[in-house]
């Protein structure tokens, strides 16, 4: 039974999908604040911008309070930020599972 589990994980789709689903879990449901991003702060009629390094929980309302969003009118990811977002959910994958199929 071991060896069939080892077997699966040497295909490289079931490596990709896996360790993208894996990856996308962990950036999604914990507050890790590693993606460039901007905040807009309106407050009356004083809006204001700050770039800051944002979580992808935010985006589906984990990881923060009412409290710390209370003037927050908008936040995004930049380009930057959305490229690395990218690259760490289906780059690295898909170069692990690459090599891994270069290896068979």
């Amino acid at each position: 039974m071991k060896q069939i589990r080892l077997k699966m994980f040497k295909k490289p789709w079931v490596l990709f999908i896996g360790l993208s689903v894996l990856l996308a879990a962990l950036f999604f449901l914990f507050p890790i604040n590693l993606f460039d991003g901007v905040i807009v702060y309106k407050k009356q009629r004083l809006v204001s911008t700050i770039e800051t390094p944002l979580s992808l929980s935010y985006f589906i309302g984990l990881g923060y309070d009412n409290v710390d969003i209370e003037d927050v009118e908008t936040f995004y990811l930049t380009t930057k930020g959305m490229v690395m977002a990218f690259i760490f959910i289906l780059g690295l994958p898909g170069m692990l599972a690459y090599r891994s199929y270069l290896k068979k």
